[in-house]
């Protein structure tokens, strides 16, 4: 319901829930530099004779938890004065866009790909906060509407301005013309990662 709203009207960038965007790196050499190092990515050669996981090619999983730490750690640091986390930007810019087709918590965690218990953590801070509000759901006692309140919605503008900078500069290292096939190769392969998790799950059960 408030999904399909959201990704259509969806703006900033900054999508990914700090819990649970992060990729495991599975390789030792470069966990060992740090996630804010890039010693043997940038210029590792592509071998395609060497096997997928050989530290002398490009490696998917700590390409992307390196680009993922270092862009939420650039955005916290940005945002930092306006008290609010990357995750707390991501809930509010998701009820922005869902307005006024508040979601449930439960809903909302799906949006955020996070578990439940880190919702409602963060939920809870960010009442106290009075970013957000809870509503009675019209037909289900058992569940509430979140809300996002006047003073989380101001604080949400002053942090999307940031948020799309902050994507203007990331993308600079881009040619413009290869924009749009980027965000749609990482679309798919954010498809086939959660396709990869719903057939394990599966296999479980």
């Amino acid at each position: 319901m408030p999904q399909r709203k959201a990704n259509k009207k969806s703006t900033g960038g900054h999508g990914g829930s700090g819990s649970a965007g992060a990729a495991t790196t599975g390789a030792q050499s470069h966990d060992a530099a740090g996630p804010d190092s890039d010693e043997g990515l940038a210029n590792a050669p592509g071998d395609g004779a060497a096997p997928i996981d050989a530290p002398s090619r490009r490696r998917l999983p700590p390409l992307l938890r390196l680009a993922w730490y270092s862009l939420n750690q650039a955005f916290r640091r940005r945002i930092h004065h306006l008290n609010i986390t990357p995750d707390q930007f991501t809930i509010l810019r998701w009820l922005t866009e869902c307005d006024p087709d508040w979601p449930t918590q439960r809903e909302l965690g799906a949006m955020m790909a996070s578990d439940p218990n880190t919702i409602t953590s963060l939920l809870r801070r960010m009442e106290v906060a009075a970013f957000v509000e809870r509503q009675p759901h019209e037909t289900d006692k058992r569940a509430n509407r979140i809300k996002i309140t006047a003073g989380g919605k101001k604080v949400y503008l002053r942090a999307r301005q940031i948020a799309i900078d902050l994507q203007g500069e990331v993308l600079l290292a881009l040619p413009e013309t290869r924009r749009d096939q980027f965000f749609a190769d990482l679309e798919s392969l954010a498809h086939a990662c959660r396709k990869s998790l719903g057939s394990q799950k599966a296999a479980s059960e």
